[in-house]
């Protein structure tokens, strides 16, 4: 689920605070573990990058957040959860919110995963709508609706066509769904929720193995609903309650149906912490317990709330102190399906197998430790209770050479005491951390990011969407290509004015 904070899902106490009820999610984490550490990357496409490769995004050059048009995505190259256990014989799916690019290679039918219903997008798709214009939560988008401005000289700047959900296969074909409107915009969860239930009964049936990932919308970001659902009266918790939760339910009821909750994990977790920075009004995002939101390397945009339900397995009741991170789900999921063999060996798997946490809880996980990006740049690194910054906010102390973001976490969980004197001495332990992290990088260098011609493939591809790739005039008559360009879309400097709080 998208930008929830620590604490909002998983602690009633919190939620009563907060105005709304998830009790089936409550219910995951009382009959199994919740945990208190697990961290992720600091925005969705980095995180979801994460998830499904076991790799920090920078490693696949994936740490930027994909918007309209975007013209990148995942590399081919990337080897994911979907392909590795496939190759023990699982059958996979994902339905949902991908948000991993919007170019051919990257749609993830063409990632490993045998059917495929997705967005390339975020939940900004739901503000680039005819009702959004209306209400001036977008502008500029919807021409169509605006008086003609004599002024406008060309039509190549505006957006006008993308795709807001396709579907395909493995093998086959890929297809736009429905239309960018907001009617589809608001059918993609319970569309996305009626498929995984499907695949889940029909590989059950057929007394397959399986693996799906269903990552919600959540929610619309237009400010205007006809009737809310939580005394909170926003997106967040009006989302999780009337939404998401209501699909766990329902998946934990179509599992014990089935007679196959025992052999069943789930996994439920946030991918960064809530959007507390520039976001659309009446969403309900707050920082909560931890300071920070997405888009910070603080603890309260990469600490997000996480449980894990496996009835039989995971003993019931379980409060996990231990650190754990998006990355270790890859290498763990690949363990539990009998396909480790599947992971390459060429690069760094940053995923550790955290089997034993599962099987035996508190106090058995194989991390202490994490690497926080922000964007390309090495954010922070936290190793057991103490967290240096290595961007600092404070360029006077960076010059001097006397590093002043240290940080004792159990005392200074919002990260806003800085301690240097009693900390100093733990300067040189980071760098060494660093330097070792670097070395590996040197060894095996990142990934750059993949670029190309978005929504190519598309079996239904409408007229605008053929256009995106053929240039309107002569390119005989050009010294250059008019799309070279994308070629070169890596080589932008990372815009930290998209998350402005970096280093705060």
């Amino acid at each position: 689920m998208d930008d929830t904070a620590f604490g909002d899902v998983g602690i009633p106490a919190i939620q009563q605070v907060r105005g709304f009820q998830t009790p089936h999610l409550n219910q995951l984490a009382n009959e199994g573990i919740l945990f208190t550490r697990m961290y992720t990357e600091v925005g969705c496409t980095p995180s979801r990058a994460a998830a499904v490769t076991g790799r920090l995004a920078v490693r696949s050059g994936m740490y930027n957040i994909g918007m309209l048009l975007e013209s990148h995505g995942i590399g081919k190259r990337e080897v994911t959860m979907a392909e590795v256990l496939s190759e023990a014989g699982y059958a996979t799916a994902f339905h949902g919110k991908w948000h991993l690019g919007d170019i051919e290679e990257s749609y993830p039918n063409n990632q490993g995963f045998d059917e495929a219903f997705f967005t390339g997008y975020n939940q900004i798709l739901s503000l680039n709508t005819v009702e959004a214009e209306q209400g001036n939560a977008s502008i500029g988008l919807q021409e169509s609706i605006l008086p003609e401005d004599r002024y406008k000289i060309d039509n190549t700047f505006i957006t006008n066509a993308w795709v807001q959900v396709a579907e395909g296969t493995k093998g086959g074909e890929t297809r736009q769904w429905r239309d960018n409107s907001l009617e589809t915009y608001e059918a993609i969860d319970p569309e996305a929720q009626k498929r995984t239930l499907e695949f889940i009964e029909r590989s059950a049936k057929a007394g397959r193995p399986f693996y799906v990932a269903n990552w919600p919308m959540m929610s619309s970001f237009l400010p205007i609903r006809p009737k809310n659902c939580s005394v909170a009266r926003s997106m967040l918790q009006d989302g999780l309650q009337c939404n998401v939760d209501v699909f766990v339910g329902k998946l934990m009821d179509k599992l014990k149906e089935l007679g196959i909750a025992e052999n069943t994990l789930i996994v439920a977790m946030a991918d960064n912490g809530p959007m507390s920075h520039n976001s659309p009004p009446g969403t309900g995002f707050a920082e909560t317990i931890y300071r920070g939101g997405k888009g910070d390397f603080l603890e309260g945009g990469v600490r997000v709330p996480a449980m894990a339900w496996w009835p039989g397995t995971i003993r019931k009741g379980q409060l996990v102190g231990d650190m754990i991170h998006i990355t270790d789900l890859f290498t763990t999921f690949a363990r539990l399906g009998g396909a480790m063999k599947a992971i390459p060996t060429d690069r760094v798997i940053d995923g550790l197998d955290q089997t034993a946490l599962l099987l035996h809880g508190d106090a058995h996980s194989r991390r202490d430790y994490t690497f926080t990006y922000a964007g390309p740049r090495l954010g922070a690194i936290v190793k057991g209770n103490y967290k240096r910054h290595m961007i600092s906010p404070d360029p006077v102390g960076e010059a001097s050479g006397i590093p002043a973001a240290f940080y004792f976490l159990p005392s200074d969980p919002c990260e806003k005491m800085p301690v240097l004197t009693p900390l100093i001495h733990l300067k040189r332990p980071f760098n060494r951390m660093m330097l070792r992290h670097d070395l590996w990088k040197k060894k095996y260098p990142d990934s750059r990011e993949v670029h190309g011609v978005p929504w190519t493939g598309l079996s239904n591809a409408t007229q605008g969407i053929k256009e995106l790739a053929r240039p309107k005039l002569d390119i005989r008559e050009l010294p250059f290509d008019p799309l070279e360009y994308i070629e070169h879309l890596d080589e932008v400097p990372f815009d930290r004015a998209m998350d402005p709080s970096i280093g705060d």
